[in-house]
């Protein structure tokens, strides 16, 4: 089984704000739907908690939620206590590419055993308390990368990249 990680981070490596994406950009969130629909998902409790109550939990995916916190249990949502628990469920259960869908703690924790990387590049810094981990480039090359203009609808330019392990 493959894992990838999945983000959308600023030139600044801001992935977040007060729990809560720090723009709008739809072409990007439709690109993480094509993405990770089918697969499972993996998420911190503070990421899966930030998705608005009606799309939790994410539609045509299996989310797997971990968290510290022995209580927490969420209707459609499989809850684990350590990163290693949940890709030993998704890949008993077949899943052939693990999607990590954040927070800042987790993408930190999976980068040393993943093997892709699906980063949206936003052209702009911005302010921001939860950051997308530092990638060594000697251990990752850029397979593929795909350039989006700004529009009425998505406020910054981006860029779609795919980076798959040395």
């Amino acid at each position: 089984m493959e894992i990838s990680l999945i983000a959308a981070a600023s030139l600044n490596d801001v992935i977040g704000k007060d729990n809560d994406i720090p723009w709008d950009m739809p072409r990007d969130m439709k690109l993480f739907v094509e993405i990770t629909k089918g697969h499972h998902i993996l998420s911190g409790r503070k990421n899966y908690m930030s998705i608005p109550d009606k799309y939790r939990p994410l539609s045509n995916r299996v989310n797997l939620v971990v968290t510290r916190d022995t209580s927490f249990a969420d209707e459609g949502a499989h809850v684990f206590h350590t990163i290693k628990e949940a890709v030993d469920f998704a890949e008993k259960a077949g899943e052939e590419e693990l999607m990590i869908i954040g927070g800042g703690e987790i993408y930190k924790q999976c980068l040393e055993f993943a093997d892709n990387i699906y980063l949206s590049r936003i052209q702009t810094e911005i302010e921001g308390d939860t950051y997308f981990p530092s990638v060594n480039e000697d251990n990752w090359m850029l397979l593929d990368a795909e350039y989006f203009d700004k529009d009425e609808n998505n406020p910054f330019d981006f860029s779609f990249e795919h980076y798959v392990r040395r």
